[in-house]
């Protein structure tokens, strides 16, 4: 097994809420193209939450109980893009 600074953080969770990490070689494997495939659509997914959130905010009418649903989504989007900022930078290579 390789040392844990060259496992790839894998885009979700296990069943405890603790990291998954890939532990390969091949870029090209399925499970290196299904994480590259789930972060691309929770990018995407925190990028149209942002525009919904931007909505929510800008009507002065929005109650309560939006505001907090758009800070809970917000936090597991925020989550997420963390989580695939940390596994994609920690794959940068290191200057010598």
């Amino acid at each position: 097994m390789t040392a844990q600074t060259e496992l790839r953080l894998l885009p979700w969770t296990g069943p405890e809420g603790k990291p998954c990490y890939l532990d390969t070689d091949d870029r090209e494997g399925f499970m290196s193209r299904l994480a590259d495939h789930i972060e691309a659509e929770q990018l995407g997914m925190a990028s149209e939450l942002l525009v919904q959130t931007i909505q929510v905010l800008d009507d002065e009418t929005t109650d309560l109980e939006k505001l907090r649903l758009v800070a809970a989504e917000l936090a597991g989007a925020m989550r997420d893009v963390l989580r695939v900022a940390t596994s994609r930078g920690s794959r940068l290579p290191t200057p010598e």
